[in-house]
């Protein structure tokens, strides 16, 4: 039957399929072809076949009376409250039965005590009815105490009866005592918990019979995945979806973009990455937390889809964003994360240098990457080889460049060193760090869609901490400075506004200008529109252009945009 399933699913990779019969039963005998890869055909057999099986366990309890799905967190969490009420009802149940015992008990040592006049009463008395009426005005006994001293048999009358009484008294009276203390004390009762399922676990407890395991040792999620270039997008609001990025168009410099996300009126799309899909992604969010995910594991979604929010994905806390990605093909390789480093820049323009090593131990709950102060936040952090350059911008225009040898690598725990000096009121943007060789241009945009790409060399080397240079002549027409890349004429420039609206032009239609120039409008914006995020993206080729919107022109140079110099 599994042979006759493989030949209808047509699987690729496998020549053809033989059976034969042993002593130890019937064996199937799969042989590939010359270039296939034997766990990609292995993978798909488990997938499409009954080699391997695996099912879902929907955990649904009662709470408060209503059926929920939960997660095991919540089931112990209910359990465990389920548990408390149990010990709670029972203990008032048993104290109650106690003291019921007890009162009969304390009547039943009355009338030994006044045995003689207890029996001339009943003598006396016409009816069983009478004689009770008369021992509780003469006893002051409950109705219920009565009771017992009339159904009371002869051999109670006996002393060895009567210290079974004694004793019985102070039994009641000691357990009355200690579920009384119970009930005022939950850390009793939380202890009854523990050791009632101790005991059950003692009693019943044996081995797993069954065993959960992956069925074959070579299975690898990557298996299933082609090694494509993805773009990873998040919302302002935290919405994280992987897109491929062949989806996206190339357009000429001034277009007006294609719609690249649907989000609400109140969400804009915040950052956008990039990254293969067997690669490990480092997710640092503003209050300096890291967390690991492969590019695999992010959902997946159309250009125009909103995608999943990220607290779904990783754990981060509901106050907290992710501000930045480390793109890591392995963690495995001892070499490569001893030798290379990541840099973390924050708003006040603090900046930290860490071994990658130091994150090279996936934690499912993250760790803290840098220590954060009040009111500043994470924005930037790049994976280096230890000989990069370093340049830091500012939203009002300046830019510092120093060399990476300059900062001390330090700690995973550590708060970092001053990268910039910045004025009150002034926040840094951006962080790039340029390898030596790599002939990389420095590319600034305003927030009103000018920008400009600029030699390295026109930005001398200074020292850290430093307050920087003019990177861009900030003036009411460009706003203030919003994003700063390193870009060569083989990127693109992928640039999306808060309306959700995207646009990817060739950094090559972008030509060099002046450190201290305006620069030329890189996007239209419309009226009330921002931008929210840039990102130089691997260049791709040339597709057809959206159609503009009416009024509007695209390619070659813009209607009323600025010269490249000014």
């Amino acid at each position: 039957k599994i042979a006759d399933m493989i030949n209808d699913k047509k699987i690729d990779g496998i020549s053809y399929i033989n059976d034969e019969s042993d002593r130890n039963g019937l064996r199937i005998i799969i042989i590939l072809k010359h270039d296939a890869v034997a766990s990609v055909v292995l993978n798909t057999l488990f997938k499409n076949t009954p080699l391997q099986t695996s099912f879902a366990v929907n955990n649904i309890a009662l709470v408060n009376g209503r059926p929920q799905m939960l997660p095991m967190r919540d089931l112990i969490k209910y359990f465990i409250e389920h548990r408390h009420d149990v010990v709670v009802r029972r203990t008032r149940f048993d104290k109650r039965k106690a003291e019921e015992r007890l009162h009969i008990v304390q009547g039943l040592l009355i009338a030994q005590d006044n045995i003689d006049e207890i029996v001339r009463i009943i003598r006396a008395s016409q009816t069983p009815d009478a004689a009770k009426q008369t021992m509780i005005e003469r006893f002051e006994l409950s109705d219920i105490q009565a009771s017992a001293i009339i159904e009371m048999r002869l051999r109670a009358l006996t002393g060895l009866e009567r210290g079974k009484l004694l004793a019985e008294r102070d039994e009641l009276e000691k357990l009355i005592a200690h579920l009384t203390e119970v009930l005022a004390n939950v850390g009793m009762q939380m202890q009854i918990i523990k050791d009632e399922l101790l005991e059950i676990k003692e009693k019943y407890g044996d081995e797993r019979r069954s065993e959960i395991v992956y069925a074959s040792e070579e299975f690898n999620p990557e298996d299933f995945y082609a090694d494509d270039d993805m773009v990873i997008t998040i919302s302002h609001m935290g919405y994280i979806k992987r897109t491929p990025l062949a989806e996206y168009r190339t357009q000429n410099r001034g277009g007006v973009g294609a719609k690249g996300s649907a989000t609400r009126d109140e969400d804009f799309i915040e950052h956008i990455y990039v990254a293969s899909m067997h690669n490990t992604m480092l997710f640092f969010t503003e209050k300096g937390r890291c967390f690991w995910l492969k590019v695999y594991e992010i959902p997946e979604g159309a250009r125009s889809s909103k995608g999943r929010a990220i607290q779904n994905v990783i754990q981060i806390e509901p106050d907290d964003k992710v501000r930045a990605y480390i793109n890591v093909k392995s963690l495995a390789d001892a070499e490569y994360v001893n030798d290379n480093y990541i840099i973390m820049c924050t708003k006040d323009g603090t900046i930290k240098k860490t071994k990658l090593e130091a994150y090279s131990r996936p934690r499912q709950n993250g760790v803290n990457a840098i220590v954060i102060r009040e009111g500043d936040q994470l924005i930037e952090a790049k994976l280096t080889s230890g000989n990069a350059e370093v340049m830091i911008a500012a939203r009002d225009g300046k830019a510092i460049r120093f060399n990476e040898s300059t900062v001390r690598p330090i700690g995973r725990v550590g708060a970092g060193v001053r990268g910039i000096s910045i004025e009150d009121g002034d926040e840094v943007v951006g962080m790039i760090c340029v390898e030596p060789d790599s002939k990389q241009d420095v590319l600034v945009l305003s927030e009103n869609g000018y920008g400009k790409r600029t030699d390295l060399d026109e930005y001398r080397i200074t020292n850290r901490g430093g307050k920087g240079v003019k990177t861009i002549n900030i003036t009411e027409k460009t706003g203030k400075l919003i994003s700063i890349q390193a870009v060569t004429d083989d990127n693109d420039l992928m640039i999306i506004n808060r309306s959700g609206l995207t646009i990817r032009t060739a950094v090559s239609q972008i030509r060099l200008a002046g450190r201290a120039t305006q620069g030329v409008r890189i996007i239209n914006l419309r009226e009330g529109d921002a931008i929210a995020s840039v990102m130089a993206v691997p260049a791709a080729g040339e597709e057809e252009e959206v159609q503009p919107a009416e009024g509007v022109e695209t390619g070659g140079e813009t209607p009323g945009a600025a010269p490249a110099e000014e």
